[in-house]
């Protein structure tokens, strides 16, 4: 890890990691294509329940990123012991607190829905499908907070065959609960769930070969000292999770005012750029291991060598998406929603959009990890919370009061405009500190 170039090492570790990431976005694309298959309004439910599911993302990544990031500094000190007891707090903390939101949630469930931007007409599929996602709510997070520290410890392929386990059963439970069951919305968010079970019973299993730090419950330690070290790591995590589900809720209520037709738009196209982001981040990921191991054995000009490569390759890679996108959006819309000729033309108007300004994206998701890795948390959050929080909430509110439904479109790409011009100072600031 200290020793062979650092560009070989982030592609070794970035190749499973974006695989793990691009199979946890299959989740939703498979539930979104099949999905579409019923009606709008099924489109439009899964887009109102995503804000929760973003929601248990951003707390296990808290939990796994900030747990991992401390395994990674661990072993690269020879800390075993120190490593063994953070992901076991890690990991219990995360799925006790999930599993309590998730019946506290479920109390709520109807208000939740209208909140989280349902109409009238959408709310009964989106009760439907929300029952089931609630029942996998701590297996979901479980299956995050372990990827995230098995991969930060270097095992990122076997992470991958747990993750890669739950998504082709994900595939194949889709088209049996929704259509063969006729189950309709419903069946997906049960066969998301009866994945996601699976998934972690596998990742738990793997998490301690090939030399990982595997869990073990006596080692689990719940104290201000670990809930330090995984508040500075996980924050900048958690912010910014939580903010892309505040942001997408903001989007879905905006949406709203313009009919489901609109709600499903977005829907459809969160889900896509989701899939982009995935490979972007996965990307990130295996920058981040090296970047731990080699911060924590002082080596810091390796660090900075394996910054700048992530950033070009990242740009690279979002470039070709962006092009790709704008080409193909209408043909990819239809693909979800065929039979909808409005849904079809706000989503490809609306993914245009994002398209012009994804080539940004990839300095700002990396300065954002190299920031977070190196314990620039105050910089670090307020990165993350750049993108889907400090401008692109109240440029969706703004806009679309201005400029209608073409404004809302235009919201995400004005965000990540103004996301990287704040990113350039920070990040150059932390790059002349570290010596």
């Amino acid at each position: 890890m200290t020793g062979r170039p650092v560009e070989r090492l982030v592609c070794s570790f970035a190749i499973p990691s974006m695989v793990c990431m691009l199979v946890t976005s299959i989740y939703n694309l498979a539930d979104t294509f099949f999905v579409g298959q019923i009606d709008t309004q099924s489109v439009a439910a899964l887009g109102v329940v995503f804000p929760f599911m973003v929601l248990i993302q951003a707390t296990a990544f808290f939990f796994g990123h900030g747990s991992g990031n401390y395994i990674s500094r661990a072993l690269g000190a020879r800390n075993t012991d120190g490593a063994a007891s953070m992901a076991a707090t890690g990991l219990i903390t995360a799925m006790s607190l999930t599993a309590l939101l998730a019946a506290v949630c479920a109390i709520f469930r109807r208000p939740m829905m209208m909140f989280f931007g349902s109409t009238e007409t959408i709310l009964p599929y989106a009760l439907e499908y929300f029952q089931y996602i609630l029942l996998g709510t701590p297996f979901i997070a479980g299956c995050f907070v372990l990827n995230n520290q098995m991969r930060l410890q270097g095992n990122a392929a076997m992470s991958m065959i747990g993750i890669l386990s739950g998504a082709i059963l994900n595939i194949i439970l889709d088209p049996i609960f929704i259509f063969g069951l006729n189950l309709g919305v419903g069946g997906a968010g049960m066969a998301t769930a009866v994945s996601q079970f699976v998934g972690f019973c596998i990742l738990l299993r793997l998490s301690s070969t090939h030399g990982g730090v595997g869990i073990h419950p006596k080692a689990f330690l719940l104290n201000r000292k670990s809930l330090t070290e995984i508040a500075a790591g996980g924050l900048p995590s958690l912010c910014r999770q939580a903010f892309m589900a505040l942001a997408t809720i903001c989007l879905n209520r905006c949406a709203a005012r313009f009919g489901d037709e609109s709600v499903a738009a977005f829907s459809v196209v969160g889900r896509v750029m989701t899939f982009a982001n995935a490979l972007l981040i996965g990307f990130g990921q295996g920058f981040q291991p090296v970047c731990g191991f080699n911060y924590g054995a002082k080596l810091y000009d390796r660090v900075r060598r394996a910054f700048k490569f992530s950033v070009v390759a990242a740009t690279v890679y979002c470039t070709v998406v962006a092009v790709a996108g704008l080409v193909t959006a209408p043909g990819i819309i239809r693909l979800f929603r065929a039979t909808d000729p409005l849904v079809i033309s706000i989503g490809t108007r609306a993914m245009r959009w994002q398209c012009l300004s994804f080539p940004l994206c990839g300095f700002v998701v990396l300065t954002n990890m190299y920031l977070q890795n190196i314990r620039k948390t105050l910089p670090a959050v307020i990165v993350a919370l750049s993108r889907q929080g400090i401008f692109l909430i109240p440029a969706a509110f703004l806009l679309s009061r201005l400029f209608g439904l073409n404004g809302l479109e235009t919201a995400q790409s004005v965000s990540d405009v103004c996301a990287f011009l704040l990113c350039l100072p920070l990040c150059r600031s932390a790059l002349r500190s570290m010596k």
